[in-house]
């Protein structure tokens, strides 16, 4: 007994505290380990109320009550006229009142002019008068804008452009677009360029200044007319 309760016994003391305690460890988890598996595979071995409080949905909120709605009742119409006076309204109206019943047919005067009436024949002549009058018509301010293609049907003589030489070495194409004026006698006047290659504008407008036109005709007379010419240089392949 002295020799098991010393330090120096050269680890010989006989002890079964280990086996118990493996054993006890066992037994504890088996219990442990049994409550958690026993509610899973019978769930009804759980008490009631308990599986009432968890299966159970809660009950819906009670409906609030309905809300009723006060007819709204129309301000009384006050008449606007006091013994046939004509008063201010209160307050300005937001839309426009619409009567509900007819009103009443006003007497109209109506003043007939005869051949005593100072004018010369009566009324009838002086409508007459103004029905006979000639229509007079204003002359178009500035040239007729035409298209180019009305007036391609309009073109009487056409000057085909010469391709300049650089441009054909340099195998340059394009179609030049121009503006111009065509005169009331079909002469080319104001031609200017709108865009195209700079190698071939200046051929274009060479040929396109010989060019005549028919004169434009509106309202029986010869006008000027701005329109756009399209000339198209291209090479044979």
């Amino acid at each position: 007994m002295f020799e098991d309760s010393t330090f120096e016994s050269t680890g010989r003391i006989n002890t079964h505290s280990r086996g118990w305690m493996i054993a006890a460890f066992l037994i504890n988890g088996s219990i442990l380990l049994a409550l958690i598996l026993v509610p899973l595979i019978y769930p009804d071995a759980l008490p009631h109320v308990g599986i009432a409080f968890l299966m159970e949905a809660p009950p819906p909120p009670p409906a609030s009550p309905p809300v009723r709605l006060r007819p709204v009742q129309a301000a009384p119409v006050r008449s606007e006229m006091d013994a046939e006076r004509l008063l201010a309204p209160p307050r300005i109206p937001i839309g426009i009142l619409k009567p509900r019943e007819p009103e009443p047919d006003g007497i109209a005067t109506v003043t007939t002019l005869g051949a005593d009436s100072g004018i010369p024949g009566g009324l009838s002549d002086v409508f007459r008068a103004r029905s006979a009058a000639p229509a007079v018509r204003q002359a178009p301010q500035g040239p007729a804008h035409i298209s180019s293609g009305v007036m391609e049907g309009q073109l009487i003589y056409k000057v085909t452009p010469r391709y300049p030489a650089i441009a054909v070495g340099a195998r340059v194409e394009g179609t030049i677009v121009l503006q111009a004026t065509i005169s009331k006698n079909g002469t080319i006047e104001n031609l200017r360029v709108v865009g195209g290659p700079p190698m071939l504008q200046q051929a274009a407008i060479d040929a396109v200044k010989q060019w005549r036109y028919r004169p434009y005709m509106l309202d029986g007379q010869a006008v000027e007319v701005e329109t756009t010419v399209n000339v198209v240089f291209s090479l044979s392949r």
